[in-house]
C-alpha cells in the first residue's frame, strides 16, 4: 500500500466506504480515521460514523505498521483435529487468542506458531493485533473450540462460512438468577456497544446489530435464595461480542463467576462458558466437519457443587 490514499467517496459511514475502497478491514480503518489519518476534502474526520454523501475526496496516510514479529513459544496445546488446512484446538481458560496491544506472549497464536506455520501474509490488523490464521475468538477467560486457518486460501474459505452463517456453534454454561430455565429460550435481541461502559455490551446500546441465541436448559434446580441454577446448552445463530453472556444477563440469570455482566463467584474464577462443538464445513471439501472439547473441570466441579448432577452426554 501506499504512503498516500486517494479515493473518491461512496455514500455510507466514513469507515465502511474507506473499508471497501481500499480493501481493508473496518476496524483498521476505524483505528485510521481515529488517529486523525483520514480527511474529507481536506479536513480531518476522527469518527467513524461520520456520514459520506457520495463524491467527497478522501486521503488517507496510513500511519506506519508496528513490528507484527510474534515469537514462538513452546506451550502445550490440546489438539482436537489437525490436517493440511486448518488446526482446531481445545483453548484453556485463561488464553489470550491473540497477541494485541499490551499482551505479546502466552497467546493462542504464540502457541501455535510453536508448532506450526501459519498464514501470516493474512494476519496483521493494526487495530486488532497480530491474528495470522485466525477466523473467530474466544474470550480469555472462555474454554473451548476454537480453529485456526494454516493457509491463506482456508482462511479465506473459513471467514466466508463463518460470515455467512454456515456453521454450527455450541456452548456449555452455568446460569444463576431469575430465569426458570423450565424449557427452551430463543432470545432475539439486538446486542450493541454500552453507552457509557464501553468495554461492554448491553442488549439495545450503541449501533445495536440483530441477535439470536437459542438457550436449552440441560438441568436446573433452586439454590434456595430465590435463585434458579441451571446448566445450559447455548447455540448462537450470529456472532455478536459476548453475546452468550449478555443474552444470559438480559434474562436476570448471567452466567455464574461473569465479573463483567454478572457477578464473582468462590465456586470458579471466571465466567463458567464453554465452547462445547463446532461444526463447520471444511475448506477442501466443504463436507461438514464436527469438533467437540471436552469441558473442562473447573466448570463441571462448579456445577457438582452448586448441587447440580453432571448429565451423561457429557461424561462420555
Amino acid at each position: 500500500m501506499s504512503d498516500l490514499l486517494t479515493l473518491t467517496a461512496t455514500p455510507g459511514r466514513l469507515d465502511a466506504v474507506l473499508a471497501e475502497l481500499s480493501g481493508v478491514s473496518r476496524s483498521q480503518v476505524a483505528g485510521w480515521i481515529e488517529v486523525g489519518a483520514v480527511r474529507v476534502d481536506g479536513r480531518e474526520v476522527t469518527k467513524p460514523s461520520a456520514k459520506l454523501r457520495g463524491g467527497e475526496v478522501l486521503r488517507v496516510t496510513p500511519p506506519p505498521v508496528p513490528d507484527a514479529t510474534v515469537e514462538p513459544e513452546n506451550i502445550p496445546l490440546d489438539i482436537i483435529f489437525e490436517d493440511e488446512q486448518l488446526i482446531a484446538v481445545n483453548k484453556p481458560p485463561g488464553m489470550v487468542t491473540h497477541p494485541a496491544p499490551g499482551v505479546h506472549a502466552g497467546t493462542l497464536v504464540n502457541a501455535l506458531l510453536g508448532r506450526v506455520k501459519l498464514p501470516e501474509q493474512e494476519g496483521f490488523d493494526g487495530a486488532e493485533g497480530f491474528r495470522p490464521g485466525i477466523v473467530h475468538r474466544l474470550d480469555k477467560d472462555t474454554s473451548g473450540v476454537i480453529v485456526v486457518a494454516k493457509t491463506v486460501a482456508a482462511h479465506a474459505r473459513l471467514a466466508a462460512a463463518f460470515k455467512e452463517r454456515e456453521t454450527q456453534k455450541t456452548y456449555l454454561a452455568i446460569a444463576a438468577g431469575t430465569w426458570k430455565a423450565e424449557r427452551p429460550a430463543q432470545v432475539d435481541a439486538p446486542i450493541g456497544r454500552h453507552p457509557a461502559a464501553r468495554q461492554r455490551m448491553t442488549v439495545g446500546g450503541v449501533l445495536a446489530r440483530e441477535a439470536q441465541t437459542l438457550l436449552t436448559p440441560l438441568a436446573a434446580h433452586p439454590d434456595g435464595h430465590g435463585r434458579t441454577l441451571a446448566l445450559v446448552q447455548a447455540q448462537p445463530r450470529t456472532g455478536r461480542t459476548h453475546q452468550i453472556r449478555v443474552h444470559l444477563a438480559h434474562l436476570g440469570s448471567p452466567i455464574l463467576g461473569d465479573t463483567v455482566y454478572g457477578r464473582e463467584s468462590a465456586l470458579i474464577g471466571r465466567q463458567a462458558l464453554h465452547a462445547l462443538k463446532l461444526v463447520i464445513p471444511h475448506p477442501a471439501s466443504g463436507q461438514p466437519l464436527t469438533l467437540e472439547a471436552t469441558p473442562p473441570d473447573d466448570l463441571l466441579t462448579a456445577w457438582v457443587a452448586c448441587g447440580g448432577q453432571v448429565p451423561e452426554l457429557l461424561t462420555r
